[in-house]
């Protein structure tokens, strides 16, 4: 692309998360125009059509990519389609954003990374370490608010799997493709936090890994209890993530706590505070700060494409969170079938 001319984007995918990676584009519209939309699903297209201004739908990815004249590809669709469309669309030489995972295994991302060629560049859509909160921590800890860092414990719980009076679960009516996933609690929400964890904390190994299934309405894990090693000095990092909670929200909320030798730094819920030699507290507006992570995504692709700053969540950087997700299924010898409920 020459000189200061809208960047013309073509969005993959109509599905739930669309309706927040749209919002993030209209606010680049200095720099980025969405010109297309392609899905499969007419009414997905035609419900993205009637809320934002995109001047063509497209019923594939193949169809809207022969057919327009495009930039970039932001890829929303789901992640079992991730490799093929990174393939097409590198084969345009376009640059690309892709919804995580990159692929639905490490094995298949590292295949898809190998097979790469072009001059189109690539950046993985984590958008849970753009999280204001997760920014603001970032600083507090370059900071040295905690000092030495001795423990961190991490905690996600939630009661969405818990059926409610008319047997529905709030986390399936929500998101009902959980059903049907192989990979589950680690690969399509704790992926999130492995990744915030290493943005936050620097490199990480797994230790243990323990994954459990709480019910028959999905196949695969909702519960999991991990156990990670920051490389670079040994300290633990304790992870608790459980979806069938009694007595916890049915929408869960990150609790990360952070012991240092000056002090504690706790994120729990939207609010962030500090104990022991400072002591701060900070509260975040958890609707702001869920759309502004894409948001801040999307602006964080385009600066990067733009050069004025490294791509954070390139393969390069992306594929160590996806070897940590490996690791724990590899470790936790998971498997519903041996261990029915």
């Amino acid at each position: 692309m020459m000189g200061t001319e809208r960047r013309r984007i073509g969005i993959i995918g109509a599905g739930w998360v669309s309706a927040y990676h749209l919002p993030a584009w209209m606010r680049q519209s200095k720099r980025a125009e969405v010109v297309a939309i392609a899905d499969p699903s007419l009414s997905a297209v035609e419900a993205r059509l009637a809320a934002f201004d995109i001047a063509r739908s497209y019923a594939s990815a193949q169809a809207m990519l022969d057919a327009e004249q495009l930039d970039a590809v932001d890829i929303c669709a789901p992640r079992e389609f991730h490799v093929e469309l990174v393939r097409l669309a590198a084969a345009k030489g376009l640059d690309i954003i892709c919804q995580k995972p990159l692929a639905p295994s490490y094995g298949e991302a590292i295949d898809l990374l190998e097979g790469l060629s072009g001059r189109g560049r690539l950046m993985i859509h984590e958008n849970w370490r753009f999280r204001a909160y997760y920014r603001r921590l970032k600083a507090w800890i370059d900071e040295e608010l905690a000092g030495e860092i001795r423990q961190v414990q991490f905690e996600f719980l939630s009661s969405g799997m818990i059926a409610d009076a008319e047997g529905k679960r709030p986390a399936l009516v929500r998101q009902p493709f959980f059903r049907t996933q192989q990979r589950l609690l680690v690969m399509e929400v704790m992926i999130h936090h492995l990744d915030a964890l290493r943005y936050l904390l620097g490199e990480l190994e797994v230790v243990s890994a323990r994954l459990e299934r709480s019910n028959r309405d999905i196949v695969a894990e909702d519960v999991a209890s991990v156990v990670l090693r920051r490389t670079s000095d040994g300290v633990l990092v304790t992870v608790n993530a459980n979806l069938a909670v009694h007595g916890a929200p049915p929408s869960p909320r990150d609790h990360l706590r952070i012991f240092g030798s000056r002090g504690t730094l706790e994120l729990n819920g939207n609010l962030l505070s500090a104990e022991g030699a400072q002591q701060r507290r900070e509260s975040f507006d958890p609707d702001e700060t869920y759309q502004g992570a894409y948001d801040a995504t999307i602006a964080h692709f385009l600066d990067s494409l733009n050069g004025k700053v490294a791509m954070e969540t390139s393969p390069d950087d992306n594929i160590k969170t996806l070897a940590l997700v490996e690791d724990i299924y590899r470790l936790s010898r998971f498997d519903p079938e041996r261990n029915p409920l």
